[in-house]
Order: structure tokens, then C-alpha cells, then sequence
């Protein structure tokens, strides 16, 4: 296509001359000055780009770095560091997953297991901080507000080994040999009838069926106020004219629950949504691996933790790398769909 004058230029009606638009004379000035502008406010606020540089060093080293370990999911485990050798296997190791008889079986399990653990953290943990945020709410002392959130977000700041370790000594087996009696919560699950006697004196931990359970529950117990604190900031910049005019229709607490703060935060209740569907099978394996042992591999073994005993244990690195990828791969799936149908229901999406 052959540009005309009149394209780019504007013919001056009182001379008859062609002339330069003003509008294009100042985009082209910042066209050619951009990268010195760029520059300039770099400079101006160099300050709040130096507090970016731990965040993008962390980036660097602990997300972009290890994709280049990936490359060991697609070649023998002896050659998976040399990475500019050319023997690679292909998605052999991802057909190991998938078909072999002795490591799909388990693979399959863990990769049941990551999802149920995770669904049924979604189920029950998501709904409690937005509960504990209304709770937050409805307290009207500033004092004592601030002591129920300080109880309730101790738990997050608890180490994973402490954490755990406090878990094992609430739900542990008797042992006469070394005088340690049954662990307080599963005497008060036998006094109940909850749980039989066998099962509280062979340890809740050493039995699958409860696995689950303890899972979720200390979870819960652990993450559930620290999480209400997104929810409660914005329920608290809720206008109060909004609680007026629904007063003033006759609105109930209850009411204004529902048709007034519920409304208010759905944008906030869908971005979390999103974000905690995205991590949906992303199972931090320090817990379970501090909890669970051979006798619960049926119900506790996830992923990551079949990943590092193969990975780590026996030195097949590939197949971990393989069964980690693949997690990830769907777990990036869930996301994009997970976001897509946001968008589309209540046009509310995280991009």
C-alpha cells in the first residue's frame, strides 16, 4: 500500500501548504524520547525500584532457574545436569507415569490423593476465613476484635515441624514401653464413642481413614484466620450508607449478610477463588511428608511426596521431574478454566 502526504500531513487551509499535525508532532516526540523518560522516572523514584530487587532476585533464583532442571524430565537421570547433551528420552519417563506396572500404580494414587486432599481443602477451608471475616465484622470493641484475630493468626507463624510435632502428640499411640499415654485428643474421640479403642491405641496417624481428616482439620486451624484478613479489609471498606439503606429497608443482620457484604466482596471472594483454584494441586509436601508413613501411603502419599522418595530416595531424578511437570501442567489447566469461567459467569476474572 503506497502512503500518500495526506496520510501523515494537514494541508494548511489558509496557505494551501502541507504541514505536520501538532497531535502527530507530539507522539513522535515521545516515540523518540520514551526510553530517556523510561529512564528519568527510573531515576526519579530509584528508591521504590531498589525494594523490588529482593522480590525479582527471588524470582530469579527460586522460579526462572529451576525450569532449567526440566530438562531432566526428558532425559536419563545420568545426563539430566549435562543439559547440552543430545540423548534425551523424549517423554519416556512421562510413559513410565502413566503405563508402567510398577511406578503408575503409585503415581495415579498420589496424583488421587493431591486432588482429593487439596478439593476437600477447598471445600471446607475456603468458606471458613470468609465466616471468620463476617465474624471480625460483627464485633464492635476495637479490643476485643484485636484479640481474636491475634489468636487466630498465631497459628500461621507455627513451623511446620512444630506444627506437626504438636499434631503427633494430640493424636499419638500409647506405648507402656516408653510410658507415653494416648494422645489427648483421640482419649476424648474414644470416651466418645467417635473413634473405637483400637483405633485411638494404634495412633489416629498410623490409620489411613483419619488421615484425611487431621489433614484438613489442622489446616484449617492453622491458615484459616491468617486468610480472613483479605476478606476482612474489604469488608471493612464497605460504604456504611450501604448498611443505612439496607436498615432502613427493614434488613436483619442476616440480611445485610446476605444482600449487602456477601455482594460487596464477591469480586475479592472470585480473585481468591481463582488464585486458590491455580494451587489446587500444589500440596506443600513438608506436612505430609512429616506426617504420614507407610502405613498411611494409601490416603497420605501425594505428588510431591512420590516425587521426592523416587526423586531424592532412590536417585530417579527424570521421574520425579516428569510427575512434578505434569502436576503443574494441570494445575495450569485448572487456572486458565478456573479463570475463563469467572469471567464469563460474573465477569470477575484475575486476568
Amino acid at each position: 500500500m503506497k502512503l500518500k502526504a495526506a496520510d501523515y500531513l494537514v494541508k494548511d487551509p489558509t496557505t494551501g501548504k502541507y504541514r505536520e499535525d501538532a497531535e502527530q508532532i507530539v507522539r513522535d516526540d515521545v516515540e523518540k524520547n520514551h526510553w530517556k523518560n523510561v529512564g528519568l522516572t527510573i531515576l526519579k523514584d530509584w528508591r521504590l525500584y531498589v525494594m523490588l530487587v529482593p522480590m525479582l532476585l527471588v524470582f530469579l533464583f527460586w522460579r526462572y532457574f529451576p525450569m532449567y532442571e526440566l530438562l531432566g524430565a526428558f532425559k536419563f537421570d545420568e545426563e539430566a545436569i549435562r543439559v547440552a547433551d543430545q540423548n534425551y528420552t523424549g517423554f519416556y519417563y512421562f510413559q513410565m507415569l502413566f503405563s508402567h506396572p510398577s511406578y503408575a500404580p503409585e503415581f495415579w494414587r498420589a496424583f488421587r490423593n493431591t486432588f482429593l486432599l487439596s478439593f476437600y481443602g477447598l471445600l471446607f477451608g475456603f468458606p471458613t476465613p470468609i465466616i471468620i471475616a463476617l465474624f471480625f465484622n460483627e464485633i464492635k470493641s476495637n479490643i476485643v476484635r484485636s484479640v481474636y484475630q491475634v489468636i487466630t493468626y498465631l497459628p500461621k507463624f507455627i513451623s511446620t515441624v512444630v506444627m506437626t510435632s504438636l499434631i503427633t502428640m494430640l493424636v499419638r499411640q500409647p506405648s507402656s514401653v516408653m510410658g507415653i499415654e494416648m494422645g489427648v485428643i483421640s482419649q476424648l474421640l474414644v470416651k466418645i464413642g467417635a473413634i473405637s479403642a483400637e483405633s485411638g491405641g494404634l495412633g489416629l496417624l498410623n490409620d489411613p481413614d483419619y488421615f484425611r481428616a487431621i489433614y484438613q482439620i489442622s489446616g484449617i486451624w492453622e491458615t484459616a484466620g491468617y486468610d480472613s484478613i483479605v476478606f476482612f479489609a474489604a469488608i471493612i471498606a464497605i460504604s456504611p450508607t450501604s448498611y443505612e439503606a439496607a436498615q432502613i429497608d427493614g434488613a436483619g443482620k442476616m440480611a445485610q449478610m446476605r444482600y449487602v457484604v456477601l455482594p460487596s466482596i464477591l469480586s475479592t471472594i472470585v480473585i481468591m477463588l481463582i488464585t486458590r483454584i491455580g494451587s489446587l494441586l500444589n500440596i506443600g509436601y513438608e506436612k505430609v511428608l512429616l506426617l504420614y508413613n507407610p502405613n498411611t501411603y494409601v490416603t497420605a502419599d501425594v505428588v510431591s511426596t512420590f516425587a521426592q522418595r523416587y526423586g531424592i530416595g532412590d536417585g530417579m531424578t527424570g521421574l520425579a521431574s516428569a510427575a512434578e511437570m505434569m502436576n503443574n501442567i494441570v494445575g495450569m489447566l485448572l487456572v486458565i478454566s478456573a479463570n475463563t469461567i469467572a469471567r464469563k459467569a460474573s465477569d470477575v476474572s484475575l486476568y
